[in-house]
């Protein structure tokens, strides 16, 4: 029968359900970098020089506001991401509870 939920479709939403999160933790995770480096930043003796990591080397900034700006687009758009997470997370567990109740009535 077309209509029947199997438990493959299920598990399928599950895994998906346990990779949005992992997502979820990497993201938020990313974020709270960005606000210690932001927070760092702010606070560094404007007389002792700020470093940026450019590959295998460390390059002197001279432009600290350009640098703050671009870390906090950065930031912004990682939350930006997070929240659509959040939202395909809560999408996928209504889903999910769905499916599995479909499943019990068999």
């Amino acid at each position: 029968m077309a209509n029947e939920v199997t438990a493959e479709e299920i598990q399928a939403i599950a895994r998906e359900i346990q990779h949005i999160r992992s997502q979820i933790q990497t993201v938020s995770s990313q974020i709270t970098e960005y606000g210690v480096t932001i927070d760092a930043l702010v606070n560094q003796d404007p007389e002792r020089p700020v470093y940026r990591s450019f590959g295998n080397i460390l390059l002197e900034v001279e432009d600290r506001d350009s640098l703050s700006d671009g870390i906090k687009e950065s930031k912004s758009a990682l939350e930006t991401h997070l929240e659509r997470l959040a939202e395909r997370e809560t999408e996928l567990r209504n889903e999910y509870e769905r499916l599995a109740e479909s499943f019990e009535k068999g």
